[in-house]
């Protein structure tokens, strides 16, 4: 590597007793979160849309109001909930299974499972997953009806699920995920697990939303801040987390999503000046092409839903990294390419799946017909270059797909809280203003 945070590979050093330290970053502490240098929320959108937060509050009111109601009702989930029999770890370890591991029909036992690259086995272990993504989905519903209406109720209800999951003894989850997509006869767990807390990225933003409230308890936003600075010291420290961090396609760019997020959220401004050269230096120049394709998940058997996911994690980085000083969006390199680039490929075939298959790409073995839902990149992009296309083709789209792979693959649930700012609260009490200067309310 050229210096501690240079272009080439994140690596460790292996010491006596197997102990395994990385020699990249200093251990995290919780400190203060990095405020964000722009006029807009959580995230670093300098948007000069003005009444764009305004915008998506009223259309996506009911929708929020629903899905916030619903969770009002909702039991809290936990991973203790269900104990995974086939896991290494113990009840409060994380368990997941490979996707696209399937029983080895050469022999009687099935082990160890075999690849079937994009076929995903219905039968694997999934309810650490849903149970993390249930907890994370309402969570943001309750924030998103608060950052609308202001009503303490969705703050208190929130917090409770964030107890359960994340701090009581009895049912948090440990703050690592060793034994995530582990394949059966082969493997406790893999550094693709990574990619299993993607969903956790929306949190922190919603957090901040929490904050704003006399209802949301200190000691909460305490402990919340600091199993997410633990579980970002072991993603940066440990054999799996730093191979997904060093990997060659979508898993890496998933990876430092979830480091730029959780680093805004701790206030650790290394770690989040690590995760912005990183992307320049290594992540945009290694995997997108001159024409904003990526060529690792073209190769997939899910080409098309490959390249939507990782314009969304591409788009979501821009958005986090991003400060008033320096905007990712219009990072350049050498010769020329920009993110930009990645929605200017992926936007033709969002707008038409046909035309896809007219350019000559492989249609996906799976999902295809589900594809593409209402993309978080569309909306990102709308808020930075002000390309109405976007916003016209966002919403158009399904905000919540019935298919639970679309919905693996959406991390980001609620737009409002990424886009509004947590000062906006409530939005239902402000008015917007229309382009032929009249103004509008709820």
């Amino acid at each position: 590597m050229n210096g501690p945070f240079g272009r080439g590979r994140f690596t460790l050093i292996k010491l006596p007793l197997m102990i395994v330290i990385m020699v990249v970053l200093p251990p995290l502490v919780v400190v203060q979160p990095i405020q964000a240098e722009d006029a807009g929320a959580t995230n670093s959108i300098r948007n000069s849309l003005q009444n764009l937060s305004f915008e998506i509050a009223m259309i996506d009111h009911d929708r929020i109001l629903k899905l916030a109601d619903q969770a009002l009702t909702s039991k809290p989930t936990a991973i203790t909930d269900h104990v995974a029999t086939n896991s290494a770890g113990g009840v409060h370890d994380f368990y997941s299974q490979a996707d696209y591991a399937w029983p080895n029909p050469t022999n009687r036992t099935g082990l160890p499972y075999i690849t079937r690259d994009g076929e995903s086995n219905p039968a694997t272990f999934t309810y650490h997953r849903m149970a993390m993504r249930n907890m994370k989905d309402a969570v943001a519903a309750l924030t998103a009806a608060y950052a609308l209406t202001g009503d303490d109720r969705y703050v208190t209800k929130a917090t409770g699920l964030l107890r359960v999951f994340f701090l009581d003894a009895k049912t948090r989850m440990n703050p690592h995920l060793r034994y995530a997509q582990a394949v059966l006869g082969s493997s406790s767990g893999r550094a693709y697990g990574v990619i299993d807390t993607l969903h956790l990225a929306e949190l922190p933003v919603a957090v901040s939303f929490l904050e704003k409230s006399a209802a949301f308890p200190r000691e909460v936003d305490t402990g919340l801040k600091k199993w997410f600075a633990d579980y970002s010291e072991w993603i940066i420290t440990s054999t799996n987390g730093v191979k997904e961090m060093n990997n060659s396609n979508n898993h890496s760019i998933a990876c430092f999503v979830q480091l730029a997020s959780f680093a805004k959220f701790t206030g650790n401004e290394e770690l989040m000046e690590t995760c912005r050269q990183r992307f320049k230096e290594v992540l945009l120049p290694d995997q997108m092409t001159n024409n904003g394709s990526f060529p690792r998940e073209l190769a997939r058997t899910k080409p098309y839903g490959y390249s939507i996911f990782q314009a969304d994690n591409v788009a979501t980085l821009c958005v986090l990294l991003s400060t008033r000083n320096d905007d990712v969006w219009k990072y350049t390199l050498p010769d020329g390419r920009t993110p930009r680039n990645a929605m200017d490929f992926i936007y033709p075939y969002l707008a038409d799946k046909n035309q896809w298959l007219a350019d000559g790409r492989g249609k996906d073995v799976m999902h295809w017909e589900n594809w593409p839902a209402r993309q978080p990149c569309l909306i990102f992009a709308y808020a930075e270059f002000g390309d109405k296309k976007y916003f016209d083709l966002w919403k158009k789209l399904n905000a919540d797909p019935n298919d639970p792979e679309i919905r693996r693959n959406m991390a980001i649930t609620q737009p409002l809280l990424w886009i509004a700012s947590p000062d906006e609260v409530p939005l239902s009490k402000k008015k917007g203003k229309r382009a032929n200067g009249r103004f509008y309310s709820f």
